[in-house]
């Protein structure tokens, strides 16, 4: 087999494969032989049917088309393991010989995965900031307790809405006139002051009374997720239905031991100030860990194809397709409430994308030259973890991705787990560094279902 390769642009390559008459006459006797146990020819048995038979019926064509498939399958990876080639895009195949007696020659047009230059990954120094617990921050969190356990009493008649009530309402939003989608809604709950709705929405029905009409106006942000309202001026007819105020609990060691397993006041102020420092601790390292990692990825050298980060962002889609139909909605159903296309979902996947995408190549070549490994026990116990969470026995799912060919994608993303522990391992001050578990990959944005003037709450995680 002879090997060949030129360069189409900066990341396409064609490669031109030539393999010997003599392999593509036996190619073409194993197709005769392929053919034969695939079709039905009155007075012959199946798989003993001679090629001038098949010929007749078939044309030379049929037989010569399946020998060139059958070689092109094979020698391509043949081909790509002796180049120690790997494509990140499809490969095109186009015959450019196959003539019987003569070489067969074809072309291969793919993006091989890029060159990959690794910089500094260990001992890479950054800085573990740890925000301080202020007794305010303890405050807050025993304000939140408070609240949780609080009696909603009805309101007396006449009272007006004040901060920290619970009502219910109806409400119905129009811009420049027109109704818009979500934008109406009977009996809404609503916290006053949990800011769950846009703007000052909330402020503004402070001090009406039940039975009472009022309009509030607002402007939806400019990054609001249904793009067809971001920075829109919108006003929302109101009728209050219901009071509620909250009746808090008095603040002392008796509502403490209903609480909790402490005694005293100043036993759960400590026990809190110890939670809330340990979790400002973990966000510490976990950042550390993240600003050394981006070190790393920052240190590397490669010029990354854009249709690896074209690759990654359509997976991501599909994630969030599959996540969007556990909710019982469409992807269709999700871009339409939020005033997309499938164009601007790309674009506001691709900054992760890349950002993962360019981790994953800095991991995978630190595990090639750490000669780090996954074994089959690491592979068990994964496979045993998978099977616990999707409530399958692990030979079902051992089965599963064996035939779907996803043995290998487990085992690359231990590998990528062991490569980043490798470099949190190895960064300045490790040995002072508290374990922490690495951060999960990259999900699409969460579907919102909130009514139309609730405020986004969340964004797009990173790795």
């Amino acid at each position: 087999m002879k090997l060949t390769q030129k360069k189409i642009d900066d990341y396409q390559i064609e490669l031109t494969v030539e393999v010997e008459a003599a392999e593509f006459s036996k190619a073409i006797t194993r197709a005769t032989k392929t053919l034969g146990e695939r079709v039905t020819i009155p007075g012959f048995r199946k798989g003993k049917i001679p090629q001038k038979i098949l010929e007749q019926h078939f044309g030379k064509d049929a037989i010569i088309n399946e020998a060139s498939n059958m070689l092109i399958q094979s020698s391509t990876k043949k081909a790509l393991q002796t180049l120690k080639l790997r494509p990140v895009s499809e490969n095109k195949a186009e015959v450019v010989t196959n003539e019987a007696g003569k070489d067969f020659v074809f072309t291969l047009t793919f993006t091989p995965f890029p060159e990959v230059k690794l910089g500094e990954y260990k001992n890479l120094e950054a800085e573990k900031v740890v925000e301080p617990v202020t007794d305010e921050d303890v405050d807050k969190q025993i304000e939140s307790m408070r609240a949780h356990h609080a009696n909603l009493i009805d309101a007396a008649e006449g009272d007006a809405i004040v901060d920290g009530d619970f009502i219910t309402l109806d409400y119905t939003g129009t811009i420049d006139g027109e109704k818009f989608a979500g934008g109406e809604a009977k009996d809404a709950p609503l916290d006053i002051g949990s800011h769950k709705f846009i703007g000052d929405f909330e402020e503004q029905l402070i001090g009406a009374k039940v039975g009472e009409e009022r309009t509030v106006n607002v402007t939806f942000p400019e990054d609001y997720h249904a793009k067809n309202l971001a920075g829109k001026d919108a006003e929302f007819a109101c009728k209050i239905n219901s009071i509620k105020h909250k009746e808090l609990p008095e603040l002392n060691d008796e509502f403490v031991k209903k609480i909790s397993t402490f005694q005293t006041l100043d036993e759960y102020k400590a026990n809190i100030r110890k939670n809330m420092e340990a979790a400002a601790e973990r966000r510490a390292v976990e950042a550390q860990q993240e600003a050394v990692i981006d070190k790393a990825v920052a240190n590397m050298t490669v010029d990354l194809p854009p249709i690896m980060i074209d690759n990654r962002v359509e997976q991501m889609i599909k994630e969030m397709t599959m996540q969007l139909q556990n909710s019982g909605m469409t992807l269709e159903q999700y871009m339409a409430f939020s005033g997309l296309d499938r164009d601007k979902l790309r674009e506001n996947y691709r900054e992760t994308a890349e950002k993962q995408v360019l981790r994953n190549i800095m991991l995978e070549r630190v595990a090639m030259e750490e000669k780090i490994s996954v074994n089959s026990s690491e592979l068990n116990f994964e496979i045993a973890m998978m099977a616990q969470m999707y409530r399958t026995p692990q030979k079902q799912i051992e089965k599963y991705l064996k035939e779907n060919g996803q043995l290998e994608t487990i085992a690359g993303s231990i590998l990528i787990r062991k490569a980043r522990k490798f470099i949190i391992d190895h960064m300045a001050g490790a040995k002072d560094a508290a374990p922490v578990e690495p951060k999960k990959e990259a999900e699409p944005a969460e579907v919102k279902e909130e009514a139309t003037p609730a405020k986004e709450a969340t964004e797009t995680k990173e790795n």
